[in-house]
């Protein structure tokens, strides 16, 4: 096809875990510039993709093309744009196996494409068809169009990133939401899990259906945003995590986890969480990824809205769908209100500052980290339930608010600014506007408690019962050492700091992390023997009071009808 990129990938040889790359086309331009994207769409870190290439030559009509690097990831060809197709070739390393990275071994292979396809200047917006040479008996599962030669053919460049791919010997399991056709594929990184997976959990694909069919009803939608929709599962030993895309979400969950008490109700949420992305962050998006700059980190103020409503919604959709208790709801709500609460990085960095400094500051976490961030995900998650229940007081909800956005931008892909989010929530409610400013630029915390009293529940402290020192420890070679250490803690005053190995407390050796909060007198100047590179120092510790440990949700003591009656509401999402 005239203008098309051709894409072929060859996956052959899976257990040199290299992936072959030839990319052709019409050059456009005689310096015909080539780059490769730094960061995926969805996962907010500059990963400099191009560590992973090599090889990288090119071809028009059998002659070797001078290239000339321009910076780390781009190249600059010097081609004849009448001289025919231009080809280029090299390999990508697959040796990372996240949802936004490539792997492949001989059981699998997964390519996030951003890290695999070159943009070729001048060529984004035009289609790029792709092949894959496979290994024989494996099969590649792509959410593209495919044709009848087998190729798969994305409409430009943007459509062929957001289309993940898994290759190897897998099962496919098809089922429909609405008339919709949907794909679901799992790498079973255990063979034995697989039949360990499948006999517990028979009904996992109509549960999944029931979800799917949940995020249509809270959007109010009579079918799925996307039209055919892909799910794919690495099911390793242990892991969590999902990336959104248009028409598919890879998805990673750890058997470990599966097996805990609560390891099903969390992979439902998840797969909630990523699904319902097709409508909120994929179509109903930030304006500042549109279009996306492969090349360099935005600064995008509304993440809090994108992942923050996600990650608060996702554990309701499957009680709407009938797989969960309100129980169980209370306590994972209740379990994430208090990470919020015993995070102290929230008392220094406000929700839209989480925001903007994603890229530099959540998926670059260090042992102080705690002290001084919040996620935007966790408090996100916070201010979209103050949010909900706020509007229900004024008989409306925050579906009716996320289902008014769709309308407005997300069925028309028209990026929103922050000014159309306040707009929104404005017109459903006069002066919450005004109030969610305060939520984004204080760090001052919603009043959580206030709201939970509406729908009859509480949230409880649970106090330790030993004193506090704001520092955890764990045992490194058989040392013991700091782990963690809060600002403005006993410990912080006492001079402690993260990798210090402690070595005795109050006259007793110290070996193991259990010994110290017996030893531990609140109030009081107890000696504290450390080393710090080499060299010991005696301090001195003075611990506080007991702090709550966690604290919980649970039923106030007496529900009346109309908190009874508003709860009911929340829980199925209807308007107040």
């Amino acid at each position: 096809m005239t203008g098309t990129v051709q894409v072929q990938l060859d996956l052959s040889n899976p257990q040199s875990h290299l992936v072959g790359v030839q990319l052709s086309f019409e050059a456009p331009h005689q310096k015909q510039r080539v780059s490769l994207p730094g960061w995926t769409p969805g996962s907010y870190l500059i990963r400099d993709y191009v560590k992973q290439l090599e090889g990288l030559k090119a071809h028009q009509l059998g002659q070797a093309l001078s290239i000339t690097r321009t910076d780390p990831a781009s190249w600059c060809l010097e081609a004849d744009p009448a001289g025919g197709p231009v080809t280029i070739t090299y390999a990508v390393m697959a040796t990372e196996l996240t949802v936004r990275t490539c792997h492949m071994d001989q059981d699998h292979g997964f390519l996030a494409l951003a890290a695999v396809v070159l943009e070729v200047e001048g060529k984004r917006w035009h289609p790029h068809q792709l092949r894959c040479h496979l290994p024989q008996n494996w099969s590649a599962f792509v959410p593209l169009p495919q044709e009848p030669t087998g190729a798969w053919l994305a409409s430009d460049l943007d459509h062929l990133i957001d289309s993940p791919i898994e290759a190897g010997p897998h099962q496919e399991h098809r089922f429909a939401v609405h008339g919709v056709p949907h794909r679901w594929v799992t790498w079973f990184a255990d063979p034995a899990t697989e039949a360990w997976f499948v006999g517990r959990h028979p009904e996992f694909f109509n549960d999944v259906e029931q979800i799917c069919r949940a995020c249509c009803r809270l959007m109010g939608q009579s079918v799925p945003a996307s039209s055919d929709y892909l799910f794919i599962l690495h099911l390793l030993d242990e892991g969590y995590g999902g990336l959104e895309h248009d028409d598919s979400t890879v998805l990673v969950y750890g058997r470990r986890n599966l097996e805990a008490e609560n390891g099903y109700r969390k992979l439902l949420q998840l797969i909630a969480h990523e699904y319902f992305h097709q409508w909120n962050v994929r179509r109903l998006t930030p304006a500042e990824l549109r279009p996306i700059d492969y090349q360099r980190a935005t600064v995008i103020p509304t993440l809090w809205f994108a992942e923050g409503v996600t990650s608060y919604l996702d554990q309701l959709l499957p009680l709407q769908a009938g797989l969960t208790a309100a129980g169980d709801y209370f306590k994972d709500l209740g379990e994430d209100l208090s990470r919020y609460l015993l995070s102290p990085g929230r008392q220094v960095q406000t929700l839209r500052e989480s925001s903007e400094e994603a890229w530099v500051k959540l998926y670059k976490a260090d042992a102080y980290s705690a002290s001084s961030q919040i996620s935007y995900y966790l408090k996100g998650a916070v201010v979209s339930l103050c949010l909900d229940l706020h509007l229900r007081r004024h008989h409306s909800s925050l579906a009716t608010v996320m289902r008014s956005l769709w309308q407005s931008h997300g069925r028309h892909r028209r990026g929103y600014q922050e000014a159309d989010l306040f707009a929104a929530f404005e017109a459903e409610v006069p002066g919450l506007a005004a109030l969610l400013g305060r939520w984004l630029t204080d760090v001052d915390d919603p009043d959580c408690s206030g709201y939970l009293l509406d729908v009859g529940l509480a949230l409880e402290p649970e106090m330790s019962s030993h004193p506090w020192t704001g520092m955890t420890t764990r045992q490194d070679a058989g040392r013991l050492v700091v782990q963690r250490v809060q600002r403005h803690s006993p410990a912080e005053r006492a001079g402690l700091m993260v990798g210090d190995e402690l070595i005795g407390l109050a006259g007793q050796r110290l070996t193991q992390p259990d010994q110290i909060p017996a030893l531990l007198q609140a109030e009081q100047n107890q000696p504290l023997l450390m080393a710090r590179r080499s060299a010991l120092r005696e301090l001195t510790l003075c611990s506080a009071p007991p702090h709550p440990k966690r604290y919980v949700l649970a039923p106030v003591a007496t529900v009346s009808a109309a908190q009874q009656a508003a709860q009911e509401a929340w829980l199925q999402q209807r308007a107040g």
